[in-house]
């Protein structure tokens, strides 16, 4: 592995000032660790590092004499608390892609965050942090937050004003040209408007019988409003359904989120979700408080308390997803965090 990344970088530096003669190339980056207490309720409260979403990334754009733009990106996560302590470390785990865009809209190909997941952004204060909302929204095998492989996308250009309508086909999760399984698509089908204060997204997935974790539905919709320049406010409405009804029963999760800069660079932002599940006694309860200050464009650092309230037949966590310091919940406990944060975007 450590081989491999050697001669990615030796390429990257040889090819580079190629590149950019013909392209515009950006190297670009995050660094977003955290300090963090977690308590699950039960036998485990520690302190613990850990590595939120970090990456490391390539951008290349070029416009084309026709007037379309081609344009494509590499991004590869990086554990910025262990190093390369990740034995199973791959190249461009993340969103990675080639597109075209003009008059027309945009397309591409590649693997990166389905138009599903990308609906959850108006409300997506805590992304990568303690109390994700993630939490509630992607649990058990009702998934739908992911990072699809080998899919193909293809973006409205904006009309009536702010609308987009995004539309995604996942041809094939796996990648071996000998893979049994032939039903195992991701179909997408979202509708976003940005425009002023109002930021609304709504969005549609069917995985197939065949997709890792079953056949599934997925709806979202999520909508943030920014009542005045520094208080926005927003919620989310999701609803789930799995082919396999006894052992994934349907799951709804609803809630609200507000964002408020009290302070040139500083904010304070709350949230809570519940999901509720068709199940005796699987609901959970997300609730997270946070403060953030921004020593600069590029930096900030931010603390955030938060917990999830679990029924007797749930076991979620406000931690498990997009950081590298985890651990599993109890069934029926209540599971509690305190985090403290650096994160550097460069």
């Amino acid at each position: 592995m450590k081989k491999t990344l050697c001669a990615l970088a030796v390429g990257a530096t040889l090819f580079t000032p190629a590149l950019a003669m013909a392209a515009d190339v950006k190297v670009y980056g995050r660094a977003h660790v955290s300090l963090d207490y977690l308590d699950d309720g039960a036998d485990y409260n520690e302190v613990g590092l850990s590595s939120n979403s970090s990456r490391l990334g390539f951008k290349a754009e070029q416009k084309l004499e026709n007037g379309m733009t081609v344009f494509g990106q590499i991004e590869q996560e990086i554990n910025f608390a262990s190093g390369s302590a990740n034995d199973d470390l791959e190249f461009a785990t993340r969103d990675t892609f080639v597109g075209l865009k003009g008059d027309f809209g945009q397309a591409r190909v590649g693997r990166f965050d389905s138009p599903f997941k990308v609906a959850r952004g108006p409300v997506n204060f805590f992304g990568d942090q303690l109390g994700d909302i993630r939490n509630v929204t992607r649990a058990g095998n009702l998934r739908f937050d992911e990072r699809n492989a080998n899919t193909i996308e293809y973006k409205s250009p904006k009309f009536g004003g702010g609308f987009n309508v995004i539309g995604a086909l996942s041809l094939h999760e796996d990648n071996s040209v000998d893979n049994e399984a032939n039903k195992d698509k991701a179909y997408d089908l979202a509708l976003t408007y940005k425009e002023g204060p109002v930021d609304f997204a709504a969005a549609y997935e069917h995985y197939e019988e065949d997709a890792n974790r079953g056949e599934r539905d997925g709806f979202r919709v999520a909508a943030a409003y920014k009542i005045t320049p520094e208080l926005n406010f927003g919620g989310l409405y999701q609803y789930l359904t799995h082919d396999n009804d006894a052992d994934n029963p349907d799951a709804q999760v609803f809630g609200v989120a507000a964002d408020y800069k009290f302070a040139p660079k500083t904010y304070l932002r709350g949230q809570v979700f519940h999901r509720d599940v068709d199940a005796d006694d699987a609901n959970a309860t997300l609730l997270a408080v946070g403060l953030e200050h921004r020593l600069d464009k590029a930096v900030r650092v931010y603390g955030n308390l938060a917990t999830v309230l679990n029924d007797e037949n749930s076991n979620l966590t406000p931690w498990a997803q997009g950081r590298s310091n985890s651990v599993g919940g109890t069934r029926g406990e209540d599971a509690f965090g305190l985090s403290l944060g650096f994160r550097y975007d460069f």
